[in-house]
């Protein structure tokens, strides 16, 4: 049986990218064109980098955030310098839930939460890519114990 790994998607993480390196574009445009000559300092071209501290911290998070199906457990795995790790048995599983909201949908990502029997009965993993696969490949692993074909 292989692992199954899900990570909160990258979507959102690549258009921040796209939209910071448009405004820096656009920022730097405006100094050169308008606001040069009238005593900017030369360095305020690259104060728009600082922009850029945004989606890259995302890019950080979204990298030690990951939950990993390997036989029959579930292990959530959330932090880089403290982590906290939740294990499941896949046949405690009682329910699984995706949630998506109209943006969600359009971009095909949603939120799966895992209902289990047992004293904290609900995890959620945020943004997910294609969660109803998701979801199915969990529910089929948590019934039979082998992946789905």
């Amino acid at each position: 049986m292989s692992d199954l790994t899900i990570r909160p998607t990258a979507k959102f993480i690549n258009a921040g990218f796209v939209l910071v390196v448009l405004i820096i574009i656009a920022l730097d445009v405006a100094y050169f064109k308008l606001w040069r000559d009238q005593g900017f300092p030369t360095w305020f071209p690259f104060v728009p980098l600082v922009l850029l501290l945004w989606p890259v911290s995302r890019a950080i998070r979204r990298r030690f955030n990951k939950a990993v199906v390997t036989g029959d457990r579930l292990r959530y795995e959330v932090g880089a310098t403290s982590k906290t790790t939740r294990n499941i048995q896949l046949t405690k599983v009682q329910d699984i839930r995706v949630d998506q909201g109209i943006f969600q949908r359009m971009m095909n990502i949603g939120n799966i939460s895992i209902e289990t029997s047992g004293e904290t009965s609900r995890l959620t993993i945020p943004n997910v890519d294609r969660p109803q696969q998701i979801c199915d490949e969990l529910l089929n692993r948590s019934q039979s114990g082998t992946p789905a074909a």
